[in-house]
């Protein structure tokens, strides 16, 4: 099992290598040439700017049973269709159940927003440090999930 990481412009990036090195989990971090990252932990994966460049990489990358961190619906889609696990960057696990709600909810707003003459809809709230670490206390539970199934 590996953890990918869509790590452009990712809060959590120091956070999800903490709790991967206390499972010994390897982290692989994809950004794009406009968001070069270094990291002692993971392996940084730099890929050619351009439109979903990163995206698609990092779906090529996983397979079942990898753990995906990332905040697109598309991705999350992605990656489960390839039997692996993906979580968002605020804690809560994409599955099979609740995906195609997120994706159709995405594709609302995308729509209501082209209708509106008003282009300055307000974006969310600064993240604090009780968000990392509400992400990082789910991030652990699903990797404690995630080996339980394994050895299961």
């Amino acid at each position: 099992m590996k953890i990918f990481v869509d790590a452009d412009a990712c809060p959590v990036v120091r956070e999800t290598e903490e709790v991967a090195a206390k499972y010994s989990v390897p982290v692989v971090l994809l950004c794009d040439t406009n968001h070069v990252l270094h990291s002692d932990y993971s392996e940084v994966k730099v890929i050619g700017a351009g439109a979903d460049a990163v995206d698609f990489a990092l779906v090529n990358c996983c397979k079942a049973g990898d753990l995906v961190v990332t905040q697109d619906y598309g991705v999350a889609a992605m990656a489960l269709g390839k039997k692996a696990y993906a979580i968002h960057q605020n804690g809560w696990q994409y599955t099979n159940e609740n995906i195609e709600r997120l994706l159709m909810e995405r594709h609302l707003v995308k729509k209501a927003r082209r209708a509106s003459s008003k282009s300055h809809l307000k974006g969310p709230r600064k993240r604090s440090a009780e968000d990392n670490w509400q992400y990082q206390e789910k991030l652990e539970r699903l990797l404690r999930k995630i080996r339980e199934e394994k050895d299961g």
